[in-house]
């Protein structure tokens, strides 16, 4: 390895793991300077605890999609700090990635070793990026829908430029219309996704597990009224519905009319002719971290 790409490789490490300089640069030699195999192998040799660096929680920074020929990618990118995530070296980088992650369908593993503008892996810009910052960046999530018979729409909410913000929505439709004739439709529907944020498109998706947990938090909350038992499980059928209502999408009030279901809106648009929500994707920064 040329010297003064060995150095920089061994900086990198040392930035990033907080180990010392000969450590670092005997890792980057047996790995032929593979950074993310170098922090592994220090970790292994008890050399290097995940660094304090690593350990820190990234929980803000930016989701972008980027769209081909119906095809859509969405990501997710962290920093620690909403000031990095406002830098335009990290919004780049996040832009640049999501266009990596359309021509890889969405898929993690071959969006970090895929090339960037620049001619290098994925991967290895981010590392440069982190070293460059100082903040724990991480990319943490994507997706991607296309490559089929639906129509596909994506909306971006708090956006900062084009398809980049703090949230959002992938969405596709089974239908028999042409997409002028649902454009507006799925641009609502998108829409619904965010600000709803529903669990499931309708009861029979909603995962078991959830429902089983709604329905034990419920029979807790019950257990102490004093009622009988008939009207305890008829107060908790009634709670179980409205959890269920208001966390399936078709069965939620549409945003644009509440008085209406949002599958009164669908059928209403597809008259005699199909409109079927096949799948709909949501990310927003942080969530769950």
């Amino acid at each position: 390895m040329v010297a003064d790409n060995l150095l920089k490789k061994v900086k990198q490490l040392r930035e990033i793991t907080g180990v010392g300089f000969r450590d670092c640069k005997n890792a980057i030699e047996e790995t032929k300077g593979d950074i993310e195999k170098s922090i592994e192998l220090l970790r292994k040799q008890g050399i290097a605890k995940a660094s304090k660096r690593m350990e820190r929680i990234a929980a803000e920074g930016l989701i972008c999609i980027s769209e081909e020929d119906n095809n859509f990618s969405m990501i997710e990118i962290n920093s620690e700090t909403d000031f990095v995530a406002k830098n335009n070296e990290f919004i780049n980088f996040v832009e640049n990635v999501s266009k990596a992650a359309l021509k890889k369908d969405g898929k993690m593993e071959s969006i970090l070793i895929s090339e960037m503008i620049n001619k290098k892996k994925v991967k290895d810009n981010l590392v440069e990026l982190i070293s460059k910052i100082g903040e724990k960046i991480t990319l943490r999530r994507s997706a991607f829908v296309g490559k089929d018979k639906s129509i596909n729409f994506s909306y971006i909410h708090g956006s900062i430029k084009k398809n980049i913000g703090k949230l959002g929505v992938l969405l596709s439709l089974e239908t028999t219309k042409t997409k002028d004739k649902i454009a507006d439709l799925g641009k609502h529907l998108a829409m619904q996704v965010a600000a709803s944020s529903p669990l499931a498109i309708d009861e029979n998706d909603l995962d078991v597990n959830i429902l089983k947990k709604e329905k034990e938090i419920i029979s807790e909350e019950l257990k102490n009224t004093g009622k009988n038992t008939n009207i305890v499980d008829k107060i908790a059928t009634g709670k179980l519905n409205k959890f269920i209502a208001e966390n399936t999408l078709l069965n939620q009030e549409w945003i644009m009319e509440p008085k209406k279901k949002v599958r009164d809106v669908i059928k209403e648009v597809a008259g005699k002719e199909k409109i079927i929500i096949k799948k709909f994707i949501r990310f927003k920064v942080g969530e769950g971290l």
